[in-house]
């Protein structure tokens, strides 16, 4: 079995700073950059807009160039609305938790989380490559964040900004960021184009 080569990136900050990240050879077996991670953007509810879904679906389609992505949306109970605050939270967790697996990095979108730059959220997504990383699982929080049980089982909180977005928002921004890091790795011009 051939391993793949590791090879530098240098790639170029919004400050002009040189910004050195290691990445794999592309594997051209499913013509694919980085083919053995998946990642999974995980949220509770569906969205109901159908507006920014074209420019999601376009992200997706792009990212799936690189990796394995998809988005998952886990249905809301009936009388979701109508559960106070602490339940539904209480829910939401339980809910989010069926599909946390314990081989899996979970990321927390959270505003109380790490903030990156692009830049640096692509070193990141190296990062979780480098160390062999099965399935990178990103979950999007609910209005009033996640239950403990969920915080305890994550290994990582993520802030997308300090603005509070609604999840369709999350889902459109966080794609792109996601599609952006791959350029960036791939030394492709999106980013500063």
């Amino acid at each position: 079995m051939n391993l793949p080569q590791t090879y530098e990136i240098r790639v170029k900050d919004r400050n002009e700073k040189c910004v050195i990240l290691q990445a794999s050879a592309p594997d051209n077996r499913n013509n694919r950059l980085f083919s053995r991670m998946k990642i999974t953007l995980l949220n509770v509810g569906q969205a109901d807009d159908q507006w920014p879904r074209n420019a999601i679906d376009t992200y997706m389609q792009r990212i799936n160039r690189y990796t394995g992505f998809s988005i998952h949306d886990i249905p809301a109970p009936k009388k979701w609305n109508s559960l106070t605050p602490k339940l539904r939270k209480e829910q939401e967790g339980k809910l989010l938790l069926e599909h946390m697996q314990e081989s899996d990095f979970t990321v927390l979108l959270d505003e109380k989380g790490r903030v990156f730059n692009s830049v640096q959220f692509a070193g990141f997504i190296q990062e979780r490559m480098n160390r062999s990383t099965r399935k990178l699982l990103f979950i999007t929080g609910g209005p009033w964040g996640f239950s403990p049980e969920v915080y305890l089982k994550a290994q990582m909180k993520l802030s997308l900004s300090a603005m509070t977005f609604s999840h369709q928002m999350v889902r459109l921004f966080f794609t792109e960021q996601l599609y952006r890091a791959f350029t960036i790795l791939k030394n492709e011009p999106y980013h500063n184009g």
